[in-house]
């Protein structure tokens, strides 16, 4: 009986490990939660070994492990070396949100598709910018936007950095429709961004305005606003945080903790699945898989 028990392996690249995301994995049906700190690629490999040969093969569906941590840089090494540790059969399910970045991109990008036209693509074609495009959740958003076929331009207060983050993901991307870098730290340059956008997601840092109420209004063509930061002043002016899905001056819009309840059910379902076989590896894209299923 004991063998067929959920356990999941929390390994925070933090020296505290995340009582958020433990409470999340409780609440997601985990029977076991075993918690490591300050995990790095170079001490994670005696982690990945305790937990794929203590198990048959036939029972390491019952094992799984989250990678977290307020580094996402950080999660990112971790996550490719357990990976890499796998063999054969081998292996167990791995799931990265480290800052919670795969599951607040995912989650906003369901959120977006709610709100355009019904099919397998929804945003196929449709004109998106990104505010503060360039740090961890920002880019996992223009990634899951440009592979959903959506024309993306990614925003930045520096030009050069918007076109280096637009090359990357154009790269990574197979597919992809347009993506563009474009300055967005002076009025001009937000308006030039804006112009034609039907979507529009502020992913900067706590207490930053990226997009004014004034800019916000004088974009005839927006449909959809979403902001995901949850620190007053808001990331889009106007856009308050506890708004889900609500019309303001003619735009359906979103804030962070609007959007959180998504993020939410999308944290724990994909925890929840980790357990449905020993060969999961659940980034950014798997996570809005699951979010879309909904």
């Amino acid at each position: 009986m004991s063998e067929k028990r959920k356990i999941l392996l929390q390994l925070d690249t933090d020296s505290r490990s995340s009582s958020f995301d433990s409470v999340v994995a409780v609440d997601s049906g985990v029977d076991v939660l075993l918690c490591h700190s300050d995990v790095t690629p170079e001490n994670v490999v005696d982690i990945v070994y305790g937990a794929i040969f203590t198990r048959p093969a036939k029972h390491l569906q019952s094992t799984a492990i989250f990678v977290g941590g307020s580094k996402v840089a950080a999660g990112e090494e971790v996550m490719e070396k357990i990976v890499g540790t796998f063999f054969g059969n081998h292996r167990v399910s791995v799931m990265l949100d480290s800052s919670g970045a795969n599951t607040t991109a995912a989650a906003a990008v369901v959120a977006a598709m709610r709100h355009f036209d019904a099919g397998d693509e929804p945003l196929a074609g449709k004109s998106a910018v990104v505010l503060g495009a360039t740090g961890p959740v920002g880019r996992r958003v223009v990634r899951l936007l440009a592979s959903s076929g959506a024309n993306v331009v990614v925003g930045s207060r520096s030009q050069e950095r918007a076109q280096e983050v637009a090359g990357e993901i154009s790269a990574a991307v197979e597919g992809s429709q347009s993506i563009t870098g474009a300055a967005t730290g002076e009025a001009s340059e937000l308006a030039a961004a804006m112009d034609g956008a039907e979507l529009v997601i502020a992913t900067g840092g706590p207490g930053v305005c990226l997009l004014g109420e004034e800019a916000r209004k004088a974009c005839s063509s927006l449909r959809v606003a979403i902001d995901l930061n949850a620190v007053p002043p808001e990331g889009i002016e106007g856009v308050g945080g506890t708004v889900s899905g609500e019309e303001i001056d003619g735009v359906i819009c979103y804030g962070a903790i609007g959007v959180g309840g998504i993020k939410m059910k999308i944290h724990r379902s994909c925890v929840s699945s980790l357990f449905d076989s020993n060969d999961r590896v659940l980034d950014a894209d798997e996570m809005l898989a699951v979010g879309r299923s909904f």
